[in-house]
Formats: C-alpha cells, sequence, structure tokens
C-alpha cells in the first residue's frame, strides 16, 4: 500500500464520519411550500390525489403533460371534462380550454390566480378578502350539507369577490374575521359549464389524509358528468421521470453516496493532476551551417591565396542573379549587356563598365588576379545589385 493510497482512505473514512455524525444530529424539517407537484410528498404536494384520482374519476382520467394549446391542435376529442389544478396556462391554452367548454365539455379549474381576460370572459374576479389562520370550504346544495373541508394551515384567503348574477354558488369559504365569501362557482359557457374553485389546497397530501376532507373532494368532483377528464398537468411532473439518476436522487442516503463518489473523483483527479511520466528531454533544433561553411570556404580561398577562383565564382553567382532577378541575357558582357544593366539598375555607366572589365577578367582563365581586383569586383557587384 502506497503512500498516496493510504491519504485517499484516510480522506475518506474522515469524509463518511463527518457525514454520519451530520446525519445522525440532523433534524427532519418540514417542507411547507405550496408546490402542487403530483410527485411531492410533503404537505402541500398532490402525490396522494395523484393515486387517489383514478378512484375518484372511475378510471376515466387521462393526464396530459403538454400544454392546452398544443394538445388540442394535434388531438380531436369528443365532449368531455378538463381538469386545471394550479397550473400556470397561457392565454392561447385557456382560449383553447373555453372553446372545447362552448362546444360541450365541462372544465374544472382549481386555481387561485386567473388572467383577467379570462376572468372576465366566464364573468367572476378573485381576490383576497381574508387573512385569517383557518377557513371552513363547505358546499351549498342542501345534500351536501355535511361536506366540508377545515383548512387550518396556510389557507390561501382567496374568493370570488364578484360574479355575474347568472352564476351559480355551488360553495362557500367561511371564516371567523370575514363574512362568508364565494369559493366554488358555476358558470355557463356555451354548450358547456366551468366549475371553478379557489382554494387548491384542500386537494393536498396534508388535506386529503384526513377523511372529511377526502369526502369532500369527492363531493367538489361529483359535479363532473361521468366521462373522460383530462387532467393538464406540469411537464415535469407528469409522470415519473426516466433519467436513470432518479432512484439515486431521490433517496437521501443514495444521494449523499453519490455526491461522495462525485467528490472522491474530484479529489483523485486534483492529486493525480501532476504528470508522472519521465521528463522528455529538450532537442535542439538543428543549426544552418549553410554560412559557416561559405565562410570556412571564403577563408581556404583566402589563405591559398586563390584569388582567381573567387573572383570566378562571384562572378558567376552575379550573372546567375542578373539572368533571374533582372531578366537580363549574359551570353554576350558586350555593349549591349551593359547599356541594359545601366537601365535596369540605375547605376553610372562608368561603374557598370568597370564591373563588366573585370567580370571578363574573372572569366578568363589565364588573366593575372591581385587581392586588389577581388576586393574592388565584390564591391562594385554587391552595389550594383542593390
Amino acid at each position: 500500500m502506497n503512500k498516496t493510497f493510504k491519504i485517499y482512505a484516510v480522506i475518506f473514512v474522515v469524509v463518511l464520519v463527518i457525514i454520519a455524525l451530520l446525519e445522525m444530529n440532523k433534524t427532519e424539517v418540514t417542507d411547507w411550500r405550496k408546490n402542487f407537484e403530483i410527485d411531492e410528498k410533503s404537505p402541500f404536494g398532490l402525490y396522494v390525489f395523484d393515486h387517489e384520482a383514478e378512484f375518484l374519476f372511475k378510471n376515466k382520467l387521462q393526464k396530459v403533460s403538454v400544454n392546452p394549446y398544443d394538445f388540442y391542435e394535434n388531438n380531436e376529442k369528443k365532449q368531455h371534462n378538463i381538469l386545471v389544478l394550479e397550473k400556470d396556462i397561457d392565454l392561447l391554452s385557456w382560449e383553447k380550454i373555453m372553446d372545447e367548454v362552448a362546444n360541450g365539455s365541462d372544465a374544472m379549474i382549481i386555481k387561485q390566480q386567473f388572467p383577467r381576460k379570462i376572468a372576465d370572459s366566464i364573468g367572476f374576479y378573485t381576490s383576497n378578502f381574508n387573512e385569517a389562520e383557518s377557513e371552513v370550504l363547505k358546499l351549498t346544495d342542501k345534500k351536501f350539507l355535511n361536506s366540508f373541508a377545515k383548512i387550518e394551515k396556510f389557507p390561501g384567503g382567496r374568493g370570488f369577490t364578484y360574479i355575474k348574477p347568472e352564476i351559480e354558488i355551488l360553495g362557500k369559504i367561511v371564516s371567523p374575521n370575514a363574512e362568508d365569501q364565494a369559493g366554488f362557482i358555476k358558470a355557463k359557457f356555451g354548450k358547456g359549464h366551468f366549475f371553478i374553485h379557489s382554494e387548491p389546497l384542500f386537494l393536498t397530501n396534508y388535506y386529503l389524509l384526513q377523511k372529511e376532507n377526502l369526502q369532500y373532494a369527492q363531493d367538489v368532483f361529483s359535479y363532473l358528468q361521468d366521462r373522460e377528464t383530462l387532467w393538464f398537468t406540469d411537464e415535469k411532473s407528469s409522470s415519473e421521470s426516466q433519467s436513470f439518476m432518479r432512484f439515486i436522487l431521490a433517496n437521501p442516503a443514495l444521494r449523499y453516496a453519490w455526491w461522495i463518489l462525485l467528490g472522491g473523483l474530484l479529489l483523485f483527479v486534483c492529486f493525480n493532476v501532476k504528470r508522472k511520466q519521465r521528463i522528455i528531454p529538450i532537442i535542439e533544433p538543428l543549426k544552418n551551417s549553410s554560412v559557416d561553411f561559405v565562410k570556412s570556404i571564403g577563408n581556404l580561398y583566402l589563405q591559398e591565396g586563390d584569388f582567381h577562383e573567387m573572383m570566378a565564382k562571384k562572378a558567376q553567382y552575379f550573372l546567375h542573379k542578373v539572368r533571374i532577378d533582372l531578366l537580363i541575357s549574359t551570353q554576350n558582357l558586350d555593349y549591349d549587356f551593359a547599356k541594359i544593366l545601366q537601365l535596369k539598375t540605375g547605376k553610372p555607366a562608368d561603374k557598370i563598365a568597370e564591373a563588366i572589365i573585370l567580370l571578363q577578367k574573372a572569366q578568363d582563365p589565364y588573366a593575372h588576379v591581385t587581392k586588389d581586383d577581388l576586393t574592388k569586383m565584390n564591391s562594385l557587384l554587391d552595389e550594383i545589385l542593390k
């Protein structure tokens, strides 16, 4: 067992001990947020209602995860029931629901907030009328006199402060600090009806687990006809997540284990980020020794005193440059050649003439060449080619 592995093992054990201590001293906190999500088991989730809905609607319930506009654009339905439970809906979807109701369907809307345009079209207005700590929901029909739901945890206190005369009041909200307020209404709309309830809390887990509240929920839904019901739910909670992580993240113990695993992998990467392979030696690139070679050859000629050979090579290089760069024929170093070279280079004619004499001398294998000739020719040719 090497030293690095021992360090990892100690860190892992320390983390496990810390988490175990935190779990032992952890106090369960109840989540009282009004989330209205069908997969939430918190007090104000809809987990219980989701499992009881098939019984309430006599196995004629269909949950729809897309918005009403998209659904009705792609599906044609005969007259049916529509259920919307505390779901945010866009105006186009509201208009689709209203079209379906006008054609004979019934819509049960259990929601606190409504777009003003939709509320005006149906004929009601809701507002907060009471801030009491509890309220009682009752139905007005005599056959439901014993049906009620007591809301003692965070009631919404929202009711119908205005309704059109032709709208029927099916239920009311009884509060100790205010007059009774309409909380459940029935509005005829075209060939169908809207059933609108302003307090969705009675369908949450906390209240449905109380027997008397379950009876109230059954009586509320009894106003809908016995036919297919479409329940428009939130897309994210309409069905169980298909992610392979769903089971792990849904269980606290497995979730903690997952985060520990990810943390351990992160530590492993951090400790092993250093390169462990042997150092790669730096290989110097090959140097260009052409200049050194030329200097060496030049020094060799100087040491040997072979000025004629050096002049011949300089002349050969100069004439090559003239042919390539200036596009002048160098076959005959005569007057025409001198004239053209003087025109293209712009150098004085006397220097051109002197350079040609030295070039001819360099090309003559029997000519006597001195060091001064070599120096002078080198200077002249370099000046001409500038």
